[in-house]
């Protein structure tokens, strides 16, 4: 007969046995999970205008950050300001000390002999908002929006050395915002069309868009393992002045914001346009989506939604995560990350890159913060972006 403190001390003994086992068996947190519930700190501003030719803002907004040997970063970014100033380029080094800026060097003809250099671009044709990959044979590719008279659109630029850049084809783009001379004329999926009439300013060789490749901007792309490319890209819907969800004082009233999902063989002829994320009933009447950063961790993607709230005019990095990249859970529906106190450079918004970034133990997040409302309208000082940074123990 086992006594009652022997049965008590079995009973605590087989207790502690599973309660081991269970720990030991458990799943280990999913990355969103992580990411969601760790503690960020920031670490304030890392990169801001500082050369002429940057004017008053930089931004890295939907551009990558990559590892670098020795602690070191290269942070892609470009310069957007309102005055139409555009350009690109990227800053190398470790974060609390001097770094590096070097700006792309632009040619209607070949690639210049530079560090970086971006030719075959039309002049007068301003890039901005670059995203870099390292294709499997070892060549670059680089996408970017680029402006000029009637034209905004979506060009990719290849190098075998990671320097020189020779675009593609100026004249067919990845893809075309409404506004581009290519698409006047033609409607967007969702019958977004800016201009009716077709443009007569086309040149010899240079076709109409294609009505899956008409989008805002705020556009990111990935490899996949297998070799083929998926796009994040933002579409237009139009609502009339009797809708709750029509703004007044957004910059386009009138225009909703959602991102679509776009698949590619060769990351240049992007089809299987699929709507991934819009506003549901679950949100309010204000609520926007102005791009979506996706990170693959190899059994799910981890996505930074830019949350737009319209009449406030205010800019969030709402968390999300995907099977497949086309259905999104969305459990927070608010900012993940807290935009700082007035004046703060990031109290009005905060803009993601490419995607997240882990490093040593760490995740880093790089980010472009602004200290006015979308509209331009208010500011907290005078009007700027920078580029920021925090970390959060991974």
């Amino acid at each position: 007969m086992i006594h009652r403190r022997e049965f008590l001390r079995q009973s605590v003994l087989t207790a502690t046995a599973a309660a081991m086992a269970g720990c030991m068996t458990s799943k280990p947190k999913r990355d969103a999970e992580v990411i969601a519930n760790g503690k960020w700190t920031k670490h304030g501003i890392l990169l801001e205008a500082t050369e002429p030719w940057e004017g008053k803002s930089i931004q890295n907004f939907t551009s990558p950050v990559e590892p670098l040997p020795g602690g070191r970063w290269r942070i892609w970014y470009s310069v957007n300001n309102e005055d139409g100033n555009f350009a690109l380029a990227y800053d190398e080094g470790t974060p609390g000390e001097q770094m590096r800026k070097v700006r792309a060097e632009l040619s209607p003809d070949e690639p210049k002999d530079s560090e970086y250099s971006i030719g075959n671009l039309p002049a007068g044709w301003r890039p901005v908002q670059a995203t870099h990959i390292l294709l499997p044979d070892g060549r670059h590719r680089l996408y970017f929006w680029v402006h000029g008279p009637r034209i905004v659109r979506y060009l990719a630029a290849e190098s075998d050395d990671g320097r020189r850049y020779r675009v593609r084809d100026p004249l067919k783009a990845v893809l075309y915002h409404p506004s581009d001379r290519a698409a006047w004329g033609v409607a967007s999926p969702d019958g977004m069309i800016a201009h009716k009439q077709r443009s007569r300013e086309l040149m010899a060789g240079e076709p109409a868009a294609e009505s899956h490749q008409i989008s805002n901007d705020a556009t990111t792309v990935y490899q996949m393992p297998d070799g083929s490319f998926e796009m994040y890209s933002v579409a237009l819907l139009r609502v009339g002045k009797d809708s709750p969800r029509y703004v007044a004082e957004d910059n386009a009233p009138g225009l909703i914001r959602v991102v679509d999902r776009y698949l590619s063989q060769d990351g240049l002829h992007f089809e299987n346009r699929q709507r991934a994320v819009e506003p549901d009933s679950n949100d309010p009447d204000d609520q926007q989506f102005y791009y979506l950063s996706v990170m693959h961790t190899g059994h799910e993607r981890v996505g930074i939604l830019g949350h737009y709230r319209c009449r406030a005019q205010t800019m969030d990095l709402e968390l999300c995560s995907s099977e497949d990249g086309v259905r999104w859970q969305r459990p927070f529906r608010k900012a993940w990350i807290a935009r700082g106190e007035p004046p703060a450079p990031d109290c009005y918004g905060m803009y993601a890159p490419n995607r997240l970034v882990k490093r040593d133990g760490k995740w880093h997040l790089f980010y472009t913060g602004v200290n006015h409302s979308h509209n331009l309208k208010q500011s907290h000082g005078p009007a700027r972006q920078v580029v920021m940074w925090a970390t959060c123990e991974g």
